[in-house]
């Protein structure tokens, strides 16, 4: 079926219509398929752009004068401005293993290439003068907002089960319902999720806990008992802005790949959760970012918190006006463990103003105190 799109409200760009018409002028077919063109008929700006072509990598090597494929599956991944392109040779895929099909035969035949992909609603084609090709009704579905998987359900998400997550993710961004038979294969082999790594549960969950329906994902995950096949738990979550203000208030495996920094953000939060008041120290020791999206959550206001961070005296150690060394010459004491006490004592005064962050007055405090 051929559809002439009319006044969608987003014009294609002039790079990707250059793309498709330089794979056209050596001859070869070039549509775009998959998630630029559904947003493109939801009105959505898309940079990441995938293109179906019946020229062999080895042609679309050539074409680009790109020197190898950018991976063992004939894609080829050209970067143009603000776009990203992953050109694919029109395939049919069988005998999936470990999510990665072990046969991949090209094909010339663009229905071949449409039937191998996931949802109807990523099955869409456009050429480069804007037309859509429609051949399994993935509009439809668009105008119905509802998730529908290409073919056999039980066959296409069982080969591959990051399919599972990905249906629920495009149901919570996009705000689409899904079918009745991925709800059924969910409720029935959910536990197929637990197969996938790491790195894949993280990468589709970073996506759901970043949408701006981010409660309704949270309560899908839940309501088909995802959680413990996502090696995920939690309880009443606060959806905040910050991805990692949400990862902070679930209980989630070691397994989960988080970076150090990540790690100690997250930790820093919820020591801050656990504290549940957000004062001068606290703000001086974990910083603005750390304090206002735990502020966030337990429910202090953020002007709040950011007029306090402002007017503190000092904001790390390097602002006190007194440094250990000059500590140990006005005490003549040798460098120790009471050293870091004293100085531990000055910044604790100076944060709640209970001092003056002047050298004579903090050298005053010490000889007083300390000596």
């Amino acid at each position: 079926m051929l559809f002439d799109i009319i006044n969608t409200g987003v014009k294609m760009n002039i790079e990707i219509q250059n793309i498709l018409k330089k794979i056209e002028d050596y001859g070869y077919e070039a549509y775009i398929i998959g998630g630029y063109v559904r947003d493109y008929l939801l009105n959505i700006e898309s940079t990441d752009i995938d293109i179906c072509t019946n020229a062999l990598p080895k042609d679309i090597i050539k074409i680009f004068n790109v020197k190898k494929e950018t991976s063992s599956y004939g894609s080829i991944t050209i970067h143009d401005g603000k776009y990203n392109f992953d050109i694919t040779t029109y395939r049919k895929e069988n005998n999936y293993q470990n999510r990665k099909p072990q046969n991949i035969e090209y094909t010339n035949n663009l229905l071949d290439d449409i039937k191998r992909r996931d949802f109807t609603i990523n099955s869409i084609c456009m050429n480069s003068e804007g037309q859509i090709f429609d051949y399994l009704n993935g509009q439809n579905d668009i105008y119905s907002r509802v998730i529908r998987v290409i073919g056999n359900t039980y066959e296409k998400l069982s080969e591959d089960p990051l399919r599972i997550l990905r249906a629920i993710r495009f149901s919570i961004i996009l705000d689409f319902d899904l079918d009745e038979e991925i709800i059924s294969f969910i409720k029935n082999y959910k536990q197929l999720v637990s197969t996938l790594s790491y790195t894949r549960k993280k990468e589709e969950l970073d996506k759901i806990f970043a949408s701006k329906n981010i409660e309704k994902g949270l309560n899908i995950l839940k309501e088909y008992n995802l959680l413990p096949y996502l090696s995920i738990e939690y309880d009443k979550i606060v959806c905040v802005p910050d991805l990692l203000g949400i990862w902070a208030q679930i209980d989630y495996s070691a397994s989960y790949p988080f970076n150090k920094n990540n790690k100690r953000i997250i930790s820093n939060i919820r020591t801050v959760i656990c504290d549940g008041v957000i004062d001068n120290y606290t703000l001086y020791k974990y910083g603005l970012y750390i304090s206002s999206v735990a502020g966030e959550i337990i429910g202090i206001d953020k002007k709040e918190i950011n007029e306090k961070y402002h007017k503190l005296a000092i904001k790390n150690e390097n602002d006190l006006a007194i440094k250990q060394s000059d500590i140990i010459a006005i005490l003549g004491f040798k460098p120790s463990i009471k050293i870091k006490r004293i100085y531990k004592d000055l910044i604790i005064n100076v944060i709640y103003n209970k001092l003056d962050n002047d050298y004579e007055t903090l050298k005053d405090y010490i000889i007083t105190n300390w000596k």
